[in-house]
């Protein structure tokens, strides 16, 4: 098997539950289909093809958050504040103009709305195994910008 997936406490309980509401979703739609084709039994109209769809959708995100929760690790215990690492919680200054903070997460878990960066992500990636007083240099669309580690929680 490939590398586990780490995630947070937080992050696999964030999964589990949209998971939950996606077989609940998919429950619904089974029925709303059993329902559509009963009452017309003259053959396979447009409704029908709609939920149908949905529900191809919907099954194909239950099999990719199944598969994503069966190859995940929790982090548990002592995170290492050494160095960076998923799990973090980091504090950069952004060429000694602006301080930001950010955890670093798995894929699964990133939502850079609420500061939650992957590790696959050039930022991310940049800072894993990166300690307090390093400075980086990240590839960005407005060209390279350097970022010094002020802080590893």
């Amino acid at each position: 098997m490939a590398n586990k997936t780490l995630l947070t406490k937080e992050g696999y309980q964030k999964l589990v539950f949209q998971l939950n509401e996606l077989k609940d979703k998919r429950d619904t739609l089974v029925t709303r289909i059993e329902e559509v084709t009963q009452t017309d039994e003259s053959g396979e109209d447009g409704l029908t093809t709609q939920l149908k769809e949905e529900l191809e959708l919907i099954s194909n995100k239950i099999d990719v958050l199944e598969e994503a929760l069966e190859g995940s690790e929790i982090i548990s215990g002592a995170i290492n504040t050494n160095h960076v690492n998923i799990g973090c919680k980091v504090k950069i200054k952004l060429s000694n103009i602006k301080e930001l903070e950010f955890n670093i997460v798995s894929e699964l878990e990133a939502d850079p709305a609420n500061n939650k960066i992957s590790d696959q992500s050039p930022l991310g990636q940049a800072l894993l195994g990166k300690k307090i007083n390093d400075e980086i240099m990240v590839d960005a669309p407005a060209g390279k910008i350097t970022y010094k580690i002020l802080a590893i929680n």
